[in-house]
C-alpha cells in the first residue's frame, strides 16, 4: 500500500507533467477510438492504459526506493520518462479486441513485446533527454519488475475469468441464425475460447436451405428454420442470437428478428459476411476477428457505464445496510410481535437476462399460500397492520439493498415481478421482455411515477413497461440520483402503495 500512496502522492504534488501525460493517454485514446470505428471495446482499452501506468509507476517508484546507489536525477523525472515511453508504445501497438477472449499465452507474448519496445524507448528518451549520466542497470531492473508485475495482473485476470466462465457464471447460450462459413468460423472461435463467455446451442438455417445441403456432421447442430425462430429460442432458452447477414438475402428480415429478440428478452447481434460493407463511423464491436452491430444497444452495455453504476450501486448498498443496521434490529423485533412467521419474506424474481433470483423483504402478510402468484390489493385482508406501514413507507423494500450488495439487482432499475408475471406478461405486453436488459432495482422510473402496486388492468403493465423502456434506452447517472430523491421525497412515489 505504500507504494500505491506513493504513486498517488507523487501524481499530485510532483509530477504534474507525469499527470499531464496521463490525462493526454486517456484523451488520445479515447480519440482513437472514435476514428477506429467507435468500437465501444476500446473503452477498455483506456482502462488497460490506466492499469498499465498504475503498474509501471509502482515499479519505477519501487526500485527507485530500494536502489542504494545515488542517481544522477530525481524520481520525478524518471517517472516522466517512463510515462511518456509507455504511452508513446502503447500507440504502436494494435487495441483491436481488448477484452481477455484470447488465450494468455497470447497475452504473454503481447505483453513481452511491449515491454520490450518500451525498454528500447526508454534508453532512446534517456539518451536523447537527460544529459547527465542516466543508470541503464536501473532502468533495465524497474522495467523488469513492471514486465513481471504485467505478467502476474494478467495472469490472474485470466485465471479469475476462466474459472467462472468454466463454472458457467455469465456464460449466455448462443444461437447462430444461418449457416455460412461465417457463421462456421464464429462457432469454432466461442468453442475454442471458453474466456470469451458464449456456450453454442446450435444453428437455425435459412428456409431456403435444405438439410441435405448440410454437411452430415452437422446437420444435429440445427435446430430448424428461421421462419421458426421464435419458438427455437423458447424452447432452447437462448439468451444471444447472431445473424449472419447479408444485404442480397436479409436486409427485409433484421427486423423480424429484432421484433423476436425483443419479444423474447434475447440480445441481437447482426455479424457481416462482407465486413468491408461495415462504415468507418459504424457503432460495431469486434469478436476475435469479426466486426458485428448492436442494433439494440443501450448505455449500459458501455463498460464504462456499467462499472459507475456498480460501483455507486455497492457504496450506496453498504451505507444502508451498515448506517439503518439497527433499524433492521428494530423492524425484526416488531414483525415478530406483530405476527407469525418469518421476519424477511423471499420470492423468486426475475432479474437480469431473464435469470431468476430470490427477492428480500421485510414480511408485510401473514403467511398465505397465495404469496406467490397474487399481487396485493387495496383493503387486502393479508396484510398486517404494520406491513400497511412498511408498504406505505416503503420499508419492507429495505432488505434488497442486500440483493443490491451481492449484484443480483441496483438502487434503480425496473422493478423485479413474480415468475408467473413474467410469464403472463411476456405474452401480453410487446417488448415487456426489454426490461431484463439491464438489473431490476429497488425503485425505478415508472414506481416515481405512480406506477406501482396492484396491476389489475393490462394498461398499467404497459404504461409501467413504457416507463421501463424510456429508462433503459435514455440511462444517465444522474437520472438514477433523480429518482432516488424522487423516491423519498416526491408525490407521486406513494400512490398505489397497499
Amino acid at each position: 500500500m505504500r507504494y500505491v500512496f506513493l504513486v498517488l502522492f507523487s501524481f499530485e504534488h510532483n509530477l504534474k507533467y507525469s499527470g499531464i501525460f496521463v490525462k493526454f493517454a486517456v484523451v488520445h485514446f479515447g480519440r482513437l477510438s472514435a476514428r477506429d470505428n467507435n468500437m465501444k471495446e476500446n473503452k477498455l482499452s483506456v482502462i488497460y492504459m490506466l492499469i498499465d501506468l498504475l503498474l509501471l509507476n509502482l515499479s519505477v517508484i519501487a526500485v527507485y526506493d530500494f536502489w542504494e546507489v545515488t542517481l544522477a536525477y530525481r524520481l520525478s523525472f524518471y517517472i516522466l520518462q517512463a510515462n511518456f515511453a509507455w504511452i508513446i508504445t502503447a500507440y504502436t501497438f494494435n487495441q483491436k479486441n481488448p477484452y481477455l477472449r484470447d488465450s494468455y499465452h497470447n497475452r504473454f507474448l503481447t505483453i513481452t513485446k511491449k515491454v520490450t519496445v518500451f525498454f528500447i524507448f526508454s534508453l532512446a528518451f534517456s539518451f536523447l533527454f537527460m544529459k547527465m549520466n542516466v543508470s541503464r542497470l536501473y532502468i533495465l531492473v524497474s522495467v523488469a519488475l513492471f514486465w513481471a508485475l504485467e505478467v502476474i495482473t494478467y495472469w490472474i485476470a485470466y485465471s479469475v475469468l476462466y474459472y467462472r466462465r468454466r463454472k458457467g457464471i455469465h456464460v449466455k447460450k448462443l444461437l447462430l441464425i444461418g449457416y455460412t462459413d461465417t457463421s462456421k468460423g464464429i462457432k469454432e472461435l466461442i468453442t475454442d475460447n471458453l474466456t470469451i463467455g458464449y456456450k453454442f446451442i446450435g444453428y437455425v438455417k435459412y428456409d431456403n436451405r435444405t438439410i441435405d445441403d448440410i454437411p452430415e456432421e452437422d446437420q444435429a447442430l440445427i435446430l430448424g428454420n428461421v421462419s421458426d425462430l421464435e419458438n427455437i429460442v423458447k424452447e432452447n432458452n437462448a439468451e444471444v442470437l447472431f445473424s449472419v447477414f447479408s444485404f442480397y438475402r436479409d436486409e427485409a428480415n433484421i427486423g423480424e428478428y429484432l421484433k423476436i429478440a425483443n419479444n423474447t428478452g434475447t440480445r441481437l447481434y447482426v455479424v457481416f459476411e462482407n465486413q468491408r460493407w461495415l462504415g468507418k463511423n459504424s457503432d460495431v464491436e469486434t469478436l476475435g476477428d469479426y466486426y458485428m452491430v448492436n442494433p439494440q444497444h443501450i448505455p449500459l452495455d458501455d463498460i464504462d457505464n456499467r462499472i459507475m453504476k456498480r460501483a455507486f450501486d455497492i457504496v450506496f448498498s453498504s451505507i444502508v445496510l451498515i448506517c439503518l443496521s439497527w433499524f433492521f434490529i428494530l423492524i425484526a423485533i416488531l414483525i415478530k410481535l406483530s405476527s407469525k412467521g418469518p421476519i424477511f419474506f423471499k420470492q423468486e424474481r426475475t432479474g437480469l437476462n431473464n435469470k431468476t433470483f430470490m427477492c428480500y423483504k421485510f414480511r408485510s402478510m401473514k403467511v398465505n399460500v397465495d404469496a406467490d402468484r397474487m399481487q396485493a390489493t387495496k383493503n387486502d385482508c393479508r396484510i398486517t397492520p404494520l406491513g400497511k406501514f412498511l408498504r406505505k413507507s416503503n420499508i419492507d423494500e429495505l432488505p434488497q439493498f442486500w440483493n443490491v450488495f451481492l449484484g443480483q439487482m441496483s438502487v434503480v432499475g425496473p422493478r423485479p415481478h413474480m415468475l408467473c408475471h413474467t410469464t403472463e406478461y411476456s405474452s401480453l405486453v410487446h417488448c415487456y421482455m426489454v426490461r431484463h436488459y439491464v438489473k431490476p432495482g429497488i425503485t425505478g422510473l415508472a414506481q416515481v411515477n405512480g406506477f406501482r402496486g396492484e396491476t389489475n388492468e393490462l394498461w398499467k403493465m404497459e404504461r409501467r413497461v413504457k416507463l421501463d423502456m424510456k429508462y433503459i434506452e435514455n440511462w444517465t447517472f444522474m437520472w438514477d440520483i433523480e429518482i432516488i430523491w424522487l423516491t423519498v421525497f416526491g408525490k407521486n412515489v406513494k400512490k398505489n402503495a397497499f
